[in-house]
């Protein structure tokens, strides 16, 4: 899965943190690996589930410039699979027992969105700490390449000496925050159509 990007006031260690309050408890566990610039979340269904079939995900974390970079690894969902294909067949042989199996059915159902979950509690993490997939504050400039002098993004000629600014305005996804050219009608990172 593609990385999403965040920029802003942001850290790894701020995401992380929030996956841990949310996923290490209940019918989930969670660990944190790593610190500083590089921070991965594994988190995992409990050695014995009450309910539903066993899953996985890690979640990494990378500092960037102005930023935080989160990319998903895919998730391991055979144990849920698993448990749906137990559901199924109880359900063909004798259709009341399907009955029985409603609470692991639930428990499969919310591990397959265990990737929506995820970014739900990371975008609002990045929306707590005032961080989106918009260029921050300080990317926002364009630095004169004859006096070097920055320039807010979108200005055609420098303000210091009038030197052509060129074409070569940053400006970011606005599906996954991956900073574009201008250039660019399609976005490298996630493959969006840019307008």
């Amino acid at each position: 899965m593609e990385p999403r990007i965040y920029h802003g006031q942001l850290t790894p260690r701020e995401i992380a943190l929030a996956l841990m309050a949310e996923f290490d408890l209940g019918d989930y566990r969670a660990q944190m690996v790593g610190e500083g610039e590089k921070i991965a979340v594994q988190i995992a269904t409990r050695e014995y589930p009450t309910s539903g079939g066993k899953t996985a995900l890690t979640i990494s974390m990378q500092s960037v410039e102005d930023g935080v970079s989160v990319q998903i690894g895919k998730q391991a969902w055979l144990g849920v699979a698993a448990s749906l294909g137990m559901t199924a067949l109880s359900a063909l042989r004798n259709p009341w027992l399907l009955l029985s199996r409603l609470d692991d059915l639930a428990q499969d159902i919310e591990n397959l969105q265990l990737s929506d979950q995820v970014w739900r509690v990371i975008e609002n993490t990045a929306r707590a700490a005032n961080a989106s997939f918009e260029l921050s504050e300080r990317l926002r400039r364009l630095v004169c390449e004859y006096c070097l002098v920055p320039n807010p993004v979108g200005e055609a000629n420098c303000l210091a000496c009038g030197a052509p600014l060129g074409k070569v305005q940053p400006r970011t996804c606005s599906q996954c925050g991956f900073v574009v050219q201008s250039a660019e009608a399609v976005c490298p990172n996630c493959g969006y159509k840019l307008i």
